[in-house]
């Protein structure tokens, strides 16, 4: 039975890894289980230098999810590289470093800074503001998505996935726009825009007024742009949103996706994704598959 996936050219043992912004590094739950279990660990974003984030509250809990406006807190990619590669580079598992910036220099600098480094696949999250043109995202417009995905490709010696924000109108024409310009392979989804009141305090959950929906809440969506991609594009798609259990995780490679991104279920079930990996493994074994290939994108 083969549960291995080729994304970009580098083989995971199993196609599911964390989301980026969920794990880390791996540092905490590393004391759960082997990180060596996963196909692949993707960190949390990357930036030139350190970012703060947004001021607190910038979590809360919704219904179905979760709504956070953490605002890509960290170290900056030196402080990065000298701690969290060579702790990740312990375990028997693959290497995705999420990169963000606010300019398009930011990007290539620490692109080219993680270029020497023992990881396997930059995903470059392109939901960030673009600081030099009025803060829209760098992922809503085709034309700036076909132009910093060449951008990075021209000076990359690692293969990139372009994180897209779900916040577009038509997703499949940002997919493309990354598909031209050289992306080896598409994430998606990034989180939702959403919102919470606090009617008791009359002011808003998060300090930002706003944050990024994840969580169950989410997964239809998902799973339908997944699809949506999967069926315009000829590169790998590692789909995330919503996914909790092995059958989520099934729906997505049946839509096409290759990889699969585990997020918010992580904080209410730290074994999530050994239990998925597991469940996935007992679905191939009860259906007689032995290969991923044989249900991914089977749905028509």
């Amino acid at each position: 039975m083969n549960m291995a996936v080729d994304i970009a050219g580098v083989t995971l043992k199993n196609p599911i890894m964390p989301a980026s912004g969920i794990f880390g590094s791996g540092q905490e739950y590393s004391e759960f289980y082997d990180l060596g279990l996963l196909g692949a660990v993707v960190t949390k974003g990357v930036s030139l230098e350190a970012w703060k984030g947004n001021p607190a509250p910038r979590i809360m809990e919704t219904s179905s999810g979760m709504i956070n406006a953490v605002g890509l807190q960290n170290p900056g990619v030196d402080v990065f590289s000298e701690r969290d590669i060579p702790f990740l580079a312990q375990y028997d598992t693959k290497i995705i470093v999420n990169v963000c910036g606010n300019t398009i220099k930011e990007y290539l600098e620490v692109v080219d800074r993680l270029n020497d480094k023992p990881v396997d696949i930059l995903e470059i999250n392109i939901s960030c503001p673009n600081v030099e043109h009025g803060g829209m995202a760098f992922g809503q417009e085709p034309e700036m998505v076909e132009h910093i995905t060449k951008e990075i490709k021209g000076i990359s010696r690692l293969p990139i996935s372009m994180k897209l924000t779900p916040n577009v109108t038509d997703i499949t024409e940002i997919a493309k726009a990354a598909e031209a310009g050289g992306a080896d392979a598409i994430s998606l989804i990034n989180t939702i825009t959403g919102m919470g009141i606090d009617v008791k305090r009359r002011g808003f959950y998060v300090a930002n007024k706003t944050g990024g929906l994840s969580g169950p809440a989410i997964k239809p969506i998902a799973l339908r742009m997944v699809y949506q991609v999967c069926h315009a594009l000829s590169i790998p798609v590692i789909g995330m949103g919503g996914i909790a259990t092995a059958e989520d995780a099934l729906e997505f490679i049946m839509a096409g996706a290759t990889g699969i991104a585990v997020g918010t279920a992580n904080f209410h079930n730290p074994y999530a994704m050994p239990e998925i990996i597991e469940g996935i493994k007992d679905f191939m074994e009860k259906n007689n598959i032995s290969d991923l290939s044989e249900i991914r994108g089977i749905v028509h």
